[in-house]
């Protein structure tokens, strides 16, 4: 809190070394939100302005592909119900070698830029990744689709 940096809170279901053991949710999206909302208001009762909250669903942390990807697919909501911006962290994920059958993280670049593309449109305004240069050209493509280009 007296700090002042930003604070990013991410959901993560179970322990590192269990978390991907038959990971279970009544509603994935439900279930995030609620503990995203909660967390988001226990930093603001401790004192930490909103303005510097953001939100990270925690793809691949204690989730099936098929939880990432409704995850994915509600990322709009989840922007919109907690008024907070989201990052989107999909590069190099194992859920993208289940997609792709690239077992190697380093053969992931495509998907990788396929999915920051996916989380923009969805309502990420935050992406965490590893291949920064290229997924820079994907971010001003967008932009210039969107209109936001500087230039």
């Amino acid at each position: 809190r007296e700090s002042q940096c930003a604070v990013c809170l991410m959901h993560m279901k179970g322990e590192p070394a269990t978390m991907q053991q038959a990971p279970r949710y009544d509603d994935v999206v439900g279930e995030v939100l609620g503990f995203l909302r909660e967390r988001a208001d226990a930093c603001e009762r401790a004192g930490i302005a909103r303005d510097r909250i953001v939100v990270d669903p925690g793809f691949g942390f204690g989730k099936t592909l098929g939880h990432n990807l409704a995850l994915l697919r509600s990322l709009r909501r989840l922007r919109e119900e907690l008024r907070l911006p989201v990052l989107a962290g999909w590069s190099r994920k194992s859920s993208l070698g289940r997609i792709t059958g690239r077992t190697a993280p380093d053969e992931r670049l495509p998907a990788s830029l396929a999915m920051a593309l996916l989380s923009l449109q969805g309502g990420a305004r935050i992406l965490r990744v590893h291949d920064v240069r290229e997924t820079r050209d994907v971010v001003r493509v967008w932009e210039a689709y969107e209109g936001m280009e500087s230039g």
